[in-house]
């Protein structure tokens, strides 16, 4: 049975992951026929209220967020090791910008976590796939970049050029839709990059980019 790798970035889309988009993935997982571990940065956080959408000047801990949605069962991204596993897959949420990257804050002049570089490093060499959901994708970008990967966010042209400054290759991709790179061994889906999505349309492109990881994998 396979086995995939999941980073979460916390809990809920405006300060950690996007639970439609990390539940999807999960389901997706299991629906074909594989396994999943989840993995969260253990680092305290800005809290965003998710009713008024704005911080509210307190902290919470993205790894004990994470929790909430992996219903207890996650690990520090320390204990992740590419060789216990077959694929990996990033969820979205602007988690994935603020605390995998500094993407949300520094655009293509951004950087990653450093256990996130080095998780994808270790994943990259080994030729192990990677699927990368909403914003994600712009850690691929920041990653592999230079490699002239090719991602999608949907298709806002402003991220998508932040995205091209890296190197990278930005195409637009419809909400129920993922893009490959063989090359790369990655997968993106735009999913909540189109705000007006709903939920089934969220699983149509997530389940659809999770069946070619696993396929990949």
């Amino acid at each position: 049975m396979k086995k995939v790798a999941v980073i979460l970035s916390g809990c809920g889309f405006l300060d950690g992951a996007e639970i439609t988009e990390a539940v999807s993935t999960l389901i997706a997982i299991g629906q074909n026929g594989a396994q999943y571990k989840a993995f969260a940065p253990n680092k305290d956080v800005a809290e965003t209220n998710h009713l008024t959408q704005k911080t509210t000047g307190e902290q919470r801990n993205a790894l004990q967020e994470a929790a909430r949605i992996a219903r207890g069962d996650v690990q520090s991204l320390e204990e992740l090791r590419a060789q216990d596993f077959d694929a990996l897959a990033f969820p979205g949420g602007f988690g994935a910008a603020l605390h995998l990257c500094n993407f949300a804050e520094k655009g293509s002049g951004g950087d990653i976590d450093p256990q996130v570089v080095r998780i994808l490093k270790e994943f990259s060499e080994s030729r192990k796939p990677i699927a990368a959901i909403c914003i994600a994708p712009a850690i691929m970008a920041l990653a592999f970049g230079k490699k002239g990967i090719t991602v999608t966010i949907g298709d806002d042209a402003g991220t998508a050029s932040e995205i091209e400054k890296t190197g990278a290759t930005h195409q637009n991709c419809a909400v129920e839709k993922f893009i490959v790179d063989q090359n790369n061994r990655v997968i993106t889906t735009p999913a909540y990059m189109y705000g007006s999505a709903q939920p089934h349309q969220i699983f149509a492109g997530v389940s659809g980019a999770i069946a070619e990881l696993i396929k990949m994998a």
